[in-house]
């Protein structure tokens, strides 16, 4: 079957970013399926260009995908309002793209944006395709909690964009179970479990990283390692505080991997604050991730102390498991469930610099359980968090619907 996907932030595996859906559209490649991409040329990690060209269109053939990244409005990090441009513009340019894809079976969206919805539903329809749509987070609401989202008719006709594309799939895929609930009470139909998770092929546990550790300035560390978003919704600052809190342990140093809108104000304030265990560095492509999460003794997951935060299962955490990581995890929920059930780290309360500073400082005074931690999450993520065996279960989803399709 040819699978046409709409996805504004895909990242390949020689990009920074999240790569899953580069990892799943691989797996379909490898089993004879024809997958063709349309995404930005825009990072929607960094907001630089990904491909060095000012041309429309450009066409890219990697590991066996065809990826059409089209124009969008680079100045997605400037304010809310430039967001929603570079949504949009994506929207238009990627629908008249996707007009062009012949011989399509399924037209695969995702959210957010959200907008792009809208491209993988029109094209489908005018196609009389079927029509895969992809929730991996609750937007509007993750807006509105968060503040970001405050305009009464924004948030009406976000609302009722959300419902319509929810309720007009032809089966909603979610990557958390903790959403389940909420598309349901919004419309969706048939709805699919296809959660995050991570390729454990990819991380080596007894790798030492010490080259990394080396250019760095971080021999002889207790690294705990932040990787991806430094966004508004990340809540930094919490680590930043915990560092403060910790300047009197030398040995422990925290490593701030990604970019994002906030990190230059992060920057700053571990300046001004003199937080000279508190390192910066630049993100990296995730085929150089394994080297980093080497480096590392532990792993920070965090996320601001808002309830629906508590819905969410984010990658990163799988990839920390992954890579034989101990997790120290503030955000509640879903993915403490998961933390805890294995005991693969140590659970701190969303908002908490405390109870963070102290989770740090006993990982990095008892090595030994720190290590078993990782362990046990590793082993975790190979019986149930597999990559692979996760694209098994979205292919087998796919032949499903292009099977009802022709009923």
């Amino acid at each position: 079957m040819h699978i046409l996907l709409i996805h504004q932030a895909f990242a390949s595996l020689n990009e920074p970013g999240g790569t899953r859906h580069h990892e799943l559209a691989r797996y379909l490649v490898e089993r004879g399926h024809q997958v063709t991409v349309i995404a930005s040329p825009v990072s929607y990690l960094t907001g630089a260009s990904t491909t060095g060209s000012d041309r429309w269109v450009t066409r890219q053939e990697e590991d066996g995908l065809t990826i059409l990244r089209t124009f969008t409005y680079s100045a997605i990090h400037r304010s809310f309002v430039h967001r929603v441009l570079s949504f949009i513009s994506f929207m238009i340019s990627s629908f008249w793209v996707g007009l062009s894809i012949k011989k399509v079976d399924i037209i695969w969206g995702t959210s957010p944006p959200i907008f792009q919805g809208i491209t993988a539903w029109a094209l489908a329809r005018l196609k009389r395709k079927r029509f895969l749509f992809e929730v991996r987070d609750l937007w509007p609401d993750f807006a509105i909690e968060m503040g970001v989202l405050r305009n009464r008719l924004i948030i009406r006709a976000s609302k009722g964009l959300e419902q319509f594309l929810y309720s007009h799939a032809d089966r909603l895929m979610v990557n958390s179970p903790g959403f389940i609930e909420h598309v349901k009470a919004h419309g969706a139909r048939r709805i699919e479990l296809v959660p995050n998770g991570s390729d454990p092929r990819m991380f080596n546990p007894a790798k030492d990283g010490s080259n990394f550790r080396k250019v760095h300035g971080l021999e002889g560390k207790f690294v705990l390692l932040y990787a991806g978003a430094h966004g508004l919704a990340n809540d930094l600052g919490i680590a930043l505080d915990a560092a403060q809190r910790l300047r009197d342990h030398s040995e422990i140093a925290i490593l701030l991997l990604g970019d994002g809108k906030e990190k230059p104000a992060l920057m700053a304030e571990a300046g001004k604050r003199q937080l000279d265990n508190v390192h910066f560095v630049a993100p990296v492509a995730k085929l150089e991730m394994p080297e980093v999460l080497a480096a590392a003794d532990a792993c920070l997951a965090i996320l601001k102390p808002i309830p629906l935060f508590a819905t969410v299962y984010p990658n990163k955490v799988f990839d920390y498991m992954a890579a034989g990581k101990p997790v120290i995890l503030a955000i509640q929920g879903v993915i403490q469930q998961v933390v805890a059930e294995v005991r693969a780290g140590i659970p701190v309360p969303p908002g908490d610099s405390i109870a963070m500073a102290e989770a740090i400082l006993a990982l990095s005074q008892d090595r030994e359980e720190a290590n078993k931690m990782g362990e046990r999450g590793r082993q975790y993520i190979e019986a149930h968090f597999d990559r692979v065996v996760i694209a098994a279960r979205l292919e087998k989803i796919m032949v499903q619907i292009l099977m009802e399709g022709q009923n």
